[in-house]
This record gives structure tokens, C-alpha cells and sequence, in this order.
């Protein structure tokens, strides 16, 4: 028999069944627990949690039945799957922000404990990585730039276990660019997820090294792919998964590693994977380079499609993020320096952006001014500014500021 009441109403010795409200509000993982420790209790009273579901032929009833919910007895347990992919409407970007960086929060402690257990052995566990796996899924299709953007905002300490959440956002983007279905977007999601579960197995001194690598050093890293696919293989039964965490560092050239598949022998899905995980690798700060722009890191890997990249999949991974990212430095055909804060909905080349500085009077624009290009005829953007040119501090709080204010939703551009 299940039972619904209030947070205030449990004690210690009940078997929770399901907990109410959004993932992001909670501090569990766990679907269904005995609540046999006091400061789980004191979590769950404190989180804004509304209700949840006990089982009394497990646990414990409660002590006073006065204040409990309607319908307070079922024999049907409530529904407690992962949070429904579908009905994501669109939210503006301002909305979306606030709740990617609680998403963030929590999903950099999620990835953190599954590196930890992964690196004392034991088995990876899949009912957490699908819960989050859902609702980073969840935020990119509310709205394409939320997460992707924030995930970037990095630092070198949580850089590993960020790297695994961005990487996972940025596979959303592409798979729902590509026209994948559901089953297969929660499919390239997961795969960006663990892409890199392989680094638990590596030697902490040179993962957290911080600077450029030796060649025995890079040796090591090299063979995080097959211990990634070794940790795995016995705990997930979906082989593209599999696949793309043991080969998303091959190349089409046959360049790549750890076994040199060239061209069509890449799945599509490990092509992918390898696509999103330079993209984050090049644009983020780590503690011997600091990150390329977004716009920047696209023109180079433009370059690298030839040999390294799948052209087709490239292509599409920049439609799905903008030729402008968010965060992008733009030179204006006013002379202005700008940085991307939005995109449009119907054109890839006129991006909303803050205008800051003005290169013809050498000054900043006080205050600055946030411009929708699609709507000012005599402005446009004339090229890509490299910030590495430039000595400005605050470029990531000059979109961050503009971001949070924005109250358009943007759907992704198919």
C-alpha cells in the first residue's frame, strides 16, 4: 500500500517510494530508499520537495494521519520513471539560464560521485545517469542555448566532470538537429555523458596536471577510451553507447585512436561524440591555455573537417549552435566590438548582441547597448574577433547580464 504526505510528516524507518516536485529541487538520486539516516531527513524537510510517496509494506507509517494529502491510500504505486521528455515547450533564455545553472550544480556532484565509485570499482550507476541524462535532454529542448552556455563557464578544478555535462547538452543539440527521435536523443546524450568515464582509471597527478603533457603522459591518457568501454560493458547493454565512449577520439583519416577505424567505420554516433567533445575541449579554460571564443573555436575546427571531423555532422552541429554562439566577440561594420548574448530564431548571421566597445575612438560604450541585429538594418557583423587580441576581463558576465534579461524563446533553427 503506498501512501502520499507531506515532507514534515516523515520520519526515519519509512521506505520512500517516490519523491515529489522537480528533479533539480531534491538532493537524491535514488527513486526509492529506506530513510534511515537523520541527515537525509533534515535534507528532505529543508528542500522545497512538496509531497512524497511512502510504501508502508516496506516502512513506516505516520505518526499522525491528520495531516495527509487527499487520496492518501492507493494500491497502484505512482508513477516514479525518469521526467517525461516530451512537452518541453520553449522558454526564454533568461528562464532557462537560471535553471541550467541549478542543473549544473547538481549534475557536476552527480558526475563527481560516478567518477569516485567508478575509480574504487564499482558499477556505474544507470538509474541516476538516466535521471540526468533526461533532464539535461529536458533543458536543451526547452531552450538550445541555456545549458550549452553555461556548461561552458568551467573551471580548471571541475573541469573533468563539467566537461562530461556540456559534452552531453552539445549532443542533445546536434541529435535534435539531425532529426533523431526521442529513443535516439536520449541515446546521444548518454553518450556524451560517459564518453569520458574511461579518465576514472587514469593517475589523478596527470589528469589534474597543470600544464602541456609528455609523450609518456599522453600515452596514459590514450587508453582512457578502452578502460571507459571496460568499465561499461557489462552495465550498459546499448552497444552504440558503448561504441561511441571507445571510439570518440578516432578520426576519418584513420589518425585517431585506440584503434585507427577510419571514415564510415566511425559510428555516427562516435563521430558525433568526437565533434562536441572538441568543441567544449578548445572553448573552455584549462590551466595551461585559456579557451578559444566560441566563434573562433568553430572557424578552426572548420578547418580540421578535411582529416579530423565529419563534414556533413559539422555542419550541422554549427547550425544547431549558430554561427555566432552565444559568447561570441564580433567586430560590427561600425567599428563596435560586440559579444553575442541570444540568437535569432530565422537568421544565423544576425545574432542579438551587447555592443561595448568602440574601436575607432578606442572607449567603451557607457552603458553598453543590447542590439537585436535582426531588427537594425545599418548594422551587421563585418567578422570574428579573437578576446586572446583584446585584454577585456568581463566578456562572459557582459552576455551573462544580457542573457538573464532576455524573455524571448528561441526554438532551434531546423
Amino acid at each position: 500500500m503506498f501512501k502520499k504526505i507531506t515532507v514534515q510528516q516523515l520520519r526515519l524507518g519509512m521506505y520512500i517510494h517516490a519523491l515529489g516536485g522537480a528533479w533539480i529541487h531534491h538532493p537524491f538520486w535514488r527513486s526509492t530508499f529506506v530513510l534511515d539516516d537523520a541527515e537525509d531527513l533534515q535534507q528532505l524537510k529543508a528542500s522545497a520537495v512538496p509531497e512524497v510517496w511512502i510504501d508502508l509494506s516496506k516502512g513506516l507509517d505516520v505518526l499522525d494521519d491528520r495531516q495527509s494529502p487527499v487520496h492518501p491510500i492507493e494500491t497502484t504505486p505512482p508513477d516514479i520513471t525518469a521526467p517525461d521528455l516530451l512537452g518541453t515547450e520553449p522558454t526564454p533564455l533568461g528562464q532557462e539560464i537560471a535553471q541550467a545553472r541549478a542543473l549544473c550544480a547538481q549534475a557536476r556532484d552527480a558526475v563527481m560521485a560516478m567518477f569516485s565509485e567508478a575509480r574504487m570499482g564499482r558499477t556505474v550507476n544507470m538509474e541516476k545517469n538516466s535521471i540526468l541524462v533526461q533532464e539535461i535532454t529536458n533543458s536543451v529542448l526547452r531552450n538550445p542555448d541555456a545549458l550549452i552556455s553555461v556548461a561552458r563557464l568551467k573551471t580548471a578544478d571541475n573541469y573533468t566532470y563539467m566537461h562530461s555535462v556540456a559534452v552531453s547538452a552539445l549532443m542533445v543539440a546536434l541529435a535534435k538537429q539531425l532529426g533523431f527521435d526521442e529513443a535516439k536523443i536520449h541515446q546521444a546524450a548518454m553518450a556524451g555523458l560517459l564518453h569520458d568515464i574511461g579518465k576514472a582509471q587514469a593517475n589523478l597527478h596527470i589528469l589534474n596536471k597543470p600544464g602541456a603533457l609528455t609523450d609518456d603522459e599522453f600515452a596514459h591518457m590514450k587508453r582512457h577510451p578502452v578502460a571507459g568501454y571496460e568499465l561499461l560493458k557489462h552495465t550498459i547493454a546499448d552497444q552504440a553507447v558503448l561504441d561511441a565512449c571507445l571510439h570518440h577520439h578516432e578520426r576519418i583519416d584513420g589518425r585517431g585512436y585506440p584503434h585507427r577505424l577510419q571514415g564510415d567505420a566511425v559510428s555516427e554516433l562516435a563521430r558525433m561524440n568526437a565533434i562536441c567533445d572538441v568543441y567544449d575541449a578548445i572553448t573552455s579554460n584549462r590551466p595551461y591555455k585559456h579557451g578559444w571564443s566560441p566563434a573562433v573555436a568553430l572557424q578552426r575546427m572548420a578547418q580540421w573537417c578535411h582529416g579530423h571531423l565529419d563534414n556533413h555532422l559539422f555542419s550541422a552541429f554549427v547550425k544547431a549552435l549558430g554561427v555566432y554562439p552565444i559568447g561570441s566577440l564580433v567586430r560590427l561594420n561600425n567599428g563596435e566590438l560586440a559579444v553575442v548574448y541570444a540568437p535569432c530564431a530565422t537568421n544565423l548571421l544576425t545574432p542579438k548582441v551587447v555592443r561595448f566597445y568602440d574601436t575607432t575612438r578606442n572607449q567603451f560604450l557607457c552603458p553598453p547597448k543590447a542590439t537585436d541585429l535582426c531588427c537594425v538594418a545599418h548594422l551587421r557583423i563585418l567578422q570574428r574577433e579573437d578576446p586572446d587580441h583584446w585584454s577585456f576581463p568581463d566578456l562572459d558576465n557582459i552576455w551573462q547580464a544580457a542573457a538573464a534579461q532576455e524573455t524571448t524563446a528561441c526554438p532551434v533553427l531546423e
